[in-house]
């Protein structure tokens, strides 16, 4: 296969899985945890410790307002705690309520089992296959280019 080839097939697969997946995501959060995006990025951005509304929003590539709008919605659903930082009373700190990472770890388990569902049909084999593209496409991706 040509690198042209592989690069046809990459597009043909890798952005309608990862629509499909992103939806399904969405999908979740949305219908059984009344999330809209925003939010769901937002409890997931705190997750990985971005712990201000500035942070989430430059991460998130939103407003400010935005951001903080998500936020409100976010601690009203309990989902989300503000902390007052002790050095600097202006800094005020976010972080997951324990509800919160109940919500994310509700999401990614649906996810996850639907995703469980798509692969059921594989042989030990493909799946094996599968697995060892995947780590290919990683290092591929993860490695820094010669120069």
């Amino acid at each position: 296969m040509s690198t042209t080839d592989l690069i046809e097939t990459f597009w043909e697969t890798i952005p309608p899985i990862w629509r499909q997946t992103r939806g399904q995501i969405r999908g979740v959060a949305a219908e059984r945890f009344q999330l809209t995006v925003e939010q769901f990025q937002a409890l997931r951005r705190i997750r990985k410790g971005y712990d201000s509304v500035s942070a989430l929003a430059e991460e998130g590539r939103l407003s400010r307002s935005q951001a903080s709008r998500a936020v409100d919605v976010l601690v009203n659903k309990k989902l989300v705690k503000r902390l007052t930082d002790a050095d600097d009373r202006r800094h005020i700190h976010l972080s997951l309520t324990e509800k919160g990472q109940q919500t994310l770890s509700g999401i990614y388990a649906e996810t996850e089992a639907w995703l469980a569902e798509r692969f059921q049909s594989l042989a030990p084999e493909q799946t094996q296959k599968i697995a060892q593209a995947l780590a290919l496409l990683r290092d591929v991706f993860n490695s820094k280019p010669q120069a």
